[in-house]
């Protein structure tokens, strides 16, 4: 071999090992793909976060329960629920019945439906794909859907609420629309918005109004985008790669039975209606465990770039003055200190769900609940426990959902 091939190996040996070390010296593999084989999968968090001392654990596990016996006693069952700082679990309780009918416990491997908190992660999907530039935020929809009837709609006013169309179970009832006794797809949700003349409720981008319609259509849109059925997209671009195990899609196609049951106040057990196969905007049913990593992946440096970022955590609606707004598939608190908390509840039938991402304090509180309960969405005064959020833990009649 000559030297002029000698030296030029030793060279590409070099640049190989330089670019694939990490900050700490340790040797990557630069071609390494993520499991899914997607590039805009979601990535788990890689860099360990500071360990907790067990001290530090242990008072913030005591706080945690004196709020529970301060505020609900022992009148708080068929919970999940999960309390973590840096990615390590403070404090968990699973309690009440997955199936009260067969005697079937909650645990932490149970899979609820969490409700409007779907929206979370449709739109973290959503925003990977915009950011790998598969669509853009401000596509008119009309350029994704045939004869979609509103010019002005786009995918930025889907996510945050202002898309100024009706709330589809207030029109799809409606037997000149599509009615009760047959079961309602996002698909066919799409063709009665195209073809029944439904008008918009506000002009567009003028309002902010919560609607799951607006969700149900993201939904279509990532199946448009990916070639995939929603389900299978959120597996491969969310489930999967996090280690997310016990989390899934519940459509049309999911046997009843795999769905845990939700109930009434006193155990009566909600029947599946006809807007039960609608996805984007709910059907996702997952753990505290798994939402835990996802909230890891999704606050870990890398999850979207800087300016997409920014625009996912801010207010979009001060047509009315206060505190509550709406990001990119967030809700957010935003008091006058500059202090901001996001979040986002959710309920559907007799489940309850809520989800508390703090993200400067790297802590996350989420509940779930498959027995009709408001108290879920007190889980937030919990946020007081991390930061400077005006939450009291000891007010019994607080009803802040």
């Amino acid at each position: 071999m000559t030297n002029n091939k000698v030296t030029y190996l030793l060279f590409s040996l070099t640049f190989l090992l330089l670019i694939s070390c990490d900050k700490s010296g340790k040797i990557k593999n630069p071609f390494k793909k993520n499991k899914s084989g997607l590039e805009y999968a979601m990535l788990p968090l890689e860099d360990s976060l500071p360990k907790l001392s067990d001290s530090y654990k242990n008072t913030k596990k005591r706080e945690i329960e004196n709020f529970f016996t301060n505020n609900f006693a022992n009148d708080f069952e068929n919970m999940s629920f999960l309390v973590a700082k840096n990615g390590q679990i403070i404090y968990e309780k699973y309690d009440g019945f997955a199936d009260k009918e067969n005697n079937i416990l909650n645990s932490p491997e149970t899979p609820l439906h969490i409700a409007s908190v779907t929206k979370v992660l449709t739109a973290s999907a959503i925003l990977k794909l915009i950011d790998a530039k598969k669509i853009s935020l401000d596509q008119k929809l009309t350029t994704l859907f045939d004869k979609f009837p509103y010019p002005d709609v786009t995918v930025k006013t889907l996510l945050n609420h202002r898309s100024g169309m009706k709330k589809y179970n207030y029109f799809c009832d409606d037997k000149a629309n599509w009615g009760r006794d047959k079961t309602l797809t996002n698909k066919d949700l799409l063709e009665v918005i195209i073809n029944k003349n439904i008008p918009l409720e506000t002009k567009t981008d003028t309002h902010f109004s919560y609607n799951n319609t607006n969700y149900a259509l993201l939904a279509l849109i990532i199946e448009k985008v990916t070639g995939m059925k929603y389900s299978q997209a959120m597996k491969k671009i969310i489930f999967e790669p996090l280690g997310m195990k016990n989390t899934f899609v519940f459509d049309e196609t999911t046997p009843k039975e795999k769905g845990t049951p939700s109930y009434k106040y006193n155990y009566v057990k909600y029947p599946f209606d006809f807007l039960d196969a609608v996805y984007g905007d709910k059907n996702i049913y997952s753990t505290p465990r798994d939402l835990l990593k996802f909230d890891l992946a999704r606050n870990a440096p890398g999850f979207l770039s800087k300016n997409l970022l920014e625009q996912v955590y801010k207010g979009y609606s001060y047509e009315s003055k206060g505190s509550k707004n709406y990001g990119l598939g967030i809700r957010l608190r935003e008091w006058d200190t500059g202090q901001k908390l996001f979040y986002h509840n959710g309920w559907w039938h007799g489940n309850t769900a809520s989800y508390i991402t703090l993200r400067k304090e790297n802590a996350v509180i989420i509940a779930l609940s498959n027995k009709f309960t408001r108290k879920t969405f007190q889980m937030k005064r919990l946020s007081a426990l991390f930061g400077d959020y005006p939450f009291t833990l000891k007010d019994t009649v607080a009803k802040d959902e």
